[in-house]
């Protein structure tokens, strides 16, 4: 990027997806568009594609968005693909992943994937802007997730630029966005879902011309959404295929197989990275030992042959379908895998109702902040790609009635609000 300051930037970096807008002066900014290798979308997806180059300066060379899809789906046995990176930005645990002879943190990461996204807008991020405004959750993913952590990294991931970085909930920028289309006042709850985690805002909106309209009074979130509900998917229809419940004979002894080895096959953020040495020799001891040692050989032809991107796919297609009806079929092939289930719409309530339970006592939380009651709120504004399926957009409907539930723009509606908040005067009430 060039020197000269540009129009406030609104950056929501998401878990799955990540969405650019430049603010312009109106209620409208202009959403920033890349021409991918199959359509052009302002939705670039976070993902990074690492392959092995002699030609590139060090020996490795990357792609992010859909071009790290394409460059997998040309070369994957001799591709590093991640997605879901963001899930470990507040993870104490996570120090590096290892990407061939490479060691990388998490900020190194951001920086790769932020050098391509403005490669790829074709010149609409030539300028640097004089501010950009990011959007952060209000709560991170993760066990034991350290927020002054994740801000520590997002400031080495996002030095330089540009001469002011804001963060800001996701949910307000929602807000912001959505408060836009109102021409009354309301006091208004906004419920985000991502990739990664669900965050709730809710703001009391004045009406147009007010010198400071939108006003927060509580934020809550949890750690978990669209990645979690597919991690429940692939728990039910690929891991007993994979080893887990089973057995593995220790001397004398024979024992159920650490739930341990499943638990990162499970996690988009972690899966590829299981592709490593020391993880591979693992699993060949635990093979050697197990009682049904096929399986284990399953899994490990999984890892080995980088198939998590396909499996991804085929689990967001079967949660995709049903959002909108009473059935589908799940399918995978891959790895020693012929997977066909049919899976029901109430099979999968039933399986990720334990996560809609936390969401909804989030959504408690965040009212009894606000002191507030759910008659008190008079509109509920949804969106991220998990608020299209049905049980998440019930628990709103029930609470708060059909006709306060408005919804649209699941995958922009943040980066759009970012923007505006990026032109208001008092930025400093909104960071976080």
């Amino acid at each position: 990027m060039t020197n000269a300051a540009g129009p406030a930037l609104g950056l929501d970096f998401g878990t799955t997806n990540s969405v650019v807008a430049r603010a312009n002066g109106t209620p409208s900014p202009d959403l920033i568009e890349f021409a991918a290798p199959q359509a052009t979308s302002a939705v670039f997806r976070s993902a990074l594609s690492f392959w092995e180059d002699e030609g590139t300066r060090g020996g490795i060379d990357h792609e992010a968005g859909p071009w790290a899809i394409a460059e997998y789906l040309d070369f994957p046995l001799g591709s590093r693909f991640i997605q879901s990176f963001k899930t470990v930005a507040a993870s104490p645990l996570f120090e590096h992943a290892s990407v061939f002879t490479k060691r990388y943190r998490f900020e190194e990461l951001g920086a790769k994937f932020l050098e391509k996204l403005v490669s790829h807008a074709g010149g609409a991020l030539r300028d640097r802007p004089a501010r950009v405004v990011v959007g952060r959750p209000v709560s991170y993913a993760g066990a034991r997730a350290d927020a002054a952590l994740a801000r520590e990294r997002y400031d080495k991931m996002f030095a330089g630029f540009a001469p002011e970085i804001h963060y800001v909930f996701e949910p307000l920028g929602a807000a912001f966005s959505y408060a836009s289309r109102l021409t009354e006042p309301a006091t208004l709850l906004v419920a985000d879902f991502g990739g990664g985690t669900s965050d709730f805002s809710i703001v009391r909106v004045a009406e147009p011309g007010t010198a400071r309209r939108c006003v927060p009074l509580s934020a809550s979130g949890v750690g978990l959404a669209g990645d979690r509900f597919d991690s429940r998917l692939v728990e039910r229809l690929v891991l007993p295929l994979l080893g887990k419940g089973g057995e593995y004979r220790s001397f004398d002894k024979v024992l159920e197989i650490p739930p341990g080895f499943f638990t990162d096959f499970a996690d988009w953020s972690k899966l590829a990275l299981m592709r490593n040495r020391r993880t591979l020799d693992e699993l060949a001891k635990l093979q050697r030992a197990a009682v049904d040692p096929a399986a284990i050989g399953r899994m490990i032809a999984i890892v080995e042959n980088e198939l998590g991107y396909p499996l991804y796919e085929a689990v967001g297609q079967v949660k995709r379908a049903l959002s909108t009806e009473s059935h589908a079929e799940f399918r995978f092939t891959g790895g020693g895998l012929d997977i066909s289930a049919e899976v029901t719409r109430a099979e999968f309530e039933e399986w990720i109702a334990p996560d809609v339970a936390r969401i909804q006592a989030c959504v408690d939380d965040a009212l009894a902040k606000a002191g507030l009651a759910p008659g008190q709120i008079d509109r509920v504004f949804l969106t991220g790609g998990s608020s299209l399926i049905p049980v998440i957009r019930r628990l709103f409907v029930e609470r708060f009635g059909e006709d306060r539930i408005a919804s649209g723009g699941e995958l922009t509606s943040i980066a759009h609000g970012l923007a505006l908040i990026g032109e208001a005067d008092n930025i400093a009430d909104w960071a976080s």
